[in-house]
């Protein structure tokens, strides 16, 4: 074979991997795409029940050991996002967010002392997480003036979500849940072809404090 043939063979060999490439990435667009479809819909219509529902929130406490009174879940909205992928139109990502507030009554005042700083660090990640409302005060000795501890004054109102962020070329949806089990984040990834409503039905339980299996 000569050396031109040999060249000949390996650019015809690079497009032929070139095009299986392609096509796979297409067909792992159009999965993650469905299961997008999929994600909205469901959502939107969750949202709509949830809304008359107002199911009732997880335990909320900035320090572990005060506990805001109980809680529920309100204002429910759904909103998703498209970007441009391969000259294709795709979703960049989908959201659902809602407020989480007192069950009876208005949000009210809340104190927290903290003296030490894993405790510190907790609270104030906790606050900003939300975010929540709140005043900051040094409590010092009133003498030497050496710091004797941190006061938080609070609102009992915070904020949940879960956003869906879609990787089309690898056929999967990141899940990211915030507030959902109480302060925290939750992350989880699921493979586009296994988002449906079996699974979407334990992302809801998820939500509302139900017993879930929609994390690993």
């Amino acid at each position: 074979m000569s050396f031109l043939n040999q060249l000949k063979s390996q650019a015809n060999a690079l497009q032929t991997q070139k095009g299986q490439e392609l096509r796979t990435l297409e067909e792992n667009t159009g999965h993650t795409e469905a299961a997008c479809r999929r994600a909205l819909s469901y959502l939107q219509d969750a949202a709509r029940h949830l809304n008359v529902i107002g199911p009732a929130a997880p335990t909320f406490s900035l320090d572990g050991r005060t506990p805001w009174p109980a809680m529920k879940l309100t204002e429910f909205r759904v909103d998703a996002r498209r970007k441009t992928l391969r000259d294709r139109e795709v979703f960049d990502y989908i959201a659902m967010g809602w407020r989480i507030v007192p069950q009876i009554g208005q949000p009210a005042g809340g104190l927290v002392r903290v003296n030490f700083p894993p405790d510190l660090k907790r609270v104030e990640e906790r606050l900003a997480m939300g975010p929540v409302k709140h005043d900051r005060k040094e409590l010092r000795h009133p003498e030497n003036s050496s710091l004797l501890a941190i006061e938080f004054n609070y609102i009992t109102e915070t904020r949940g979500a879960v956003s869906i962020t879609p990787d089309h070329d690898e056929a999967k949806l990141s899940f990211r849940l915030l507030n959902a089990k109480g302060f925290g984040i939750q992350k989880v990834s699921w493979a586009a072809d296994e988002v449906k409503t079996s699974v979407l039905d334990e992302l809801a339980k998820l939500i509302v404090s139900q017993a879930s299996r929609f994390e690993p």
